[in-house]
């Protein structure tokens, strides 16, 4: 930095040089920190100090996306890896949606993890940069009325399967939460807690949560008085309430509620 960009630097406003933080990206940060580090201004060097703290959080960030990216590293031979994941197996309402996600090998979404561990606005916002990044994705659906016919783990089996057909793209590998999904001829590997150890997963655990959710929040529109927005059908009191009171609705589990009714 020269003598004349220092002294420029130093006549500018803290508000304004806030601002200019704000606007540049992470390699204008790196420079914005060096033209600024010699201003003795209280204000600016609070300032760099934040900056410094959120360098250091993004590079932790950036260190754990990393180590949920072993198992696609592992299995780096096969050309489309994906991700499957269930949203909805415990809940007294409503259907069970599966998520399934093939990512680009070189992907990084920040903050993408479990969809249990996410706020539901940041759930809102990765599921659009999944949406937007992903190679193919596609969610499968499977009613109430399906999951009391042929019990909810065969259920979430035809969602995955129904959310593989959906991609459009043939995957040679699956990487899925937990379980083998049968009648599925490709390559299969069952993670435990996979969601909160593989990017494909946890991408896929994140369409299938927001899917859900957002069906459930129409579905209170249809039926208010159970509550549906808030607790999203699982077992709340007020919503194990509202069935003794109203009784069951159309998109509750008939063999879940049996307690209830």
């Amino acid at each position: 930095m020269s003598f004349e960009e220092g002294i420029a630097a130093q006549m500018k406003g803290i508000r304004e040089i806030k601002e200019e933080f704000q606007k540049a990206d992470r390699k204008e940060k790196e420079t914005l920190m060096m033209l600024y580090q010699s201003d003795t201004r209280k204000g600016v060097q609070e300032l760099l100090d934040k900056e410094r703290k959120n360098k250091e959080k993004l590079q932790q960030e950036m260190h754990r996306l990393e180590n949920m990216k072993i198992f696609e590293k592992k299995y780096h031979d096969y050309m489309a890896i994906c991700g499957i994941d269930e949203a909805g197996r415990g809940p007294l309402a409503g259907p069970v949606v599966a998520g399934a996600v093939i990512l680009p090998k070189d992907c990084s979404i920040l903050y993408l993890n479990d969809s249990k561990q996410v706020s539901a606005s940041r759930r809102e916002a990765l599921y659009d940069e999944i949406k937007e990044k992903a190679v193919a994705s596609a969610v499968g659906v499977i009613s109430p009325q399906r999951i009391d016919e042929i019990n909810i783990l065969q259920a979430t089996y035809e969602a995955m399967r129904q959310a593989i057909e959906g991609l459009g793209i043939l995957p040679d590998l699956l990487l899925v939460d937990a379980v083998t999904i049968p009648d599925v001829s490709m390559k299969q590997v069952g993670i435990i807690k996979g969601d909160a150890k593989s990017v494909s997963i946890a991408a896929a655990s994140i369409l299938a949560k927001v899917t859900r959710d957002r069906m459930m929040v129409e579905y209170d529109k249809i039926y208010p008085e159970y509550g549906f927005a808030k607790h999203k059908g699982y077992g709340s009191a007020f919503h194990t309430e509202a069935i003794r009171k109203y009784g069951p609705c159309p998109i509750h589990r008939r063999s879940f509620i049996k307690n209830f009714i």
